[in-house]
């Protein structure tokens, strides 16, 4: 791989342009890097509002009518419904794991088959999700394919 940087002046803004034989499995999680590095949710946390970078959050959970943004440090509460983040993270490393949660798979640290054939990951700070049957097999193959 080659890479070029071009900086001076006349460029006002930053544009990443990939040129290559085939889309493959590395130049599609290097893609999926880039698009979360400037991708930005908006969540709440003790009546205060926050900027939250995509790339931070571990997964997001609804509950209860409400949804929620975990990071490795705090939880937020966001003012989207679970399918509109979905869709505004559907070209990053987020995955659908049940009908009330996706998940960063950046932040899987194991994964463990559970019963009836559903996965438990465990995340970063030991905290679980787990993927339903629909899913699983889903998950798997992103899995497989993600790490090469």
């Amino acid at each position: 791989m080659r890479i070029i940087i071009n900086t001076g002046d006349q460029f006002t803004e930053t544009e990443i342009t990939v040129n290559c034989n085939r889309l493959s499995d590395d130049i599609e999680k290097l893609l999926s890097t880039i698009r979360m590095f400037d991708m930005k949710l908006s969540g709440s946390k003790d009546g205060r509002q926050f900027i939250i970078d995509a790339s931070d959050v571990m997964y997001i959970e609804s509950i209860d009518k409400s949804t929620f943004l975990y990071t490795t440090t705090d939880v937020y509460e966001s003012r989207l419904k679970l399918y509109e983040l979905e869709a505004k993270l559907a070209e990053s490393d987020f995955m659908r794991a049940s009908k009330n949660c996706i998940f960063n798979i950046k932040y899987i640290k194991s994964i463990e088959p559970d019963l009836e054939r559903r996965l438990t990951l465990t995340m970063e700070r030991g905290l679980k999700v787990v993927v339903s049957r629909q899913y699983s097999g889903l998950v798997k193959e992103k899995l497989e394919a993600y790490n090469g």
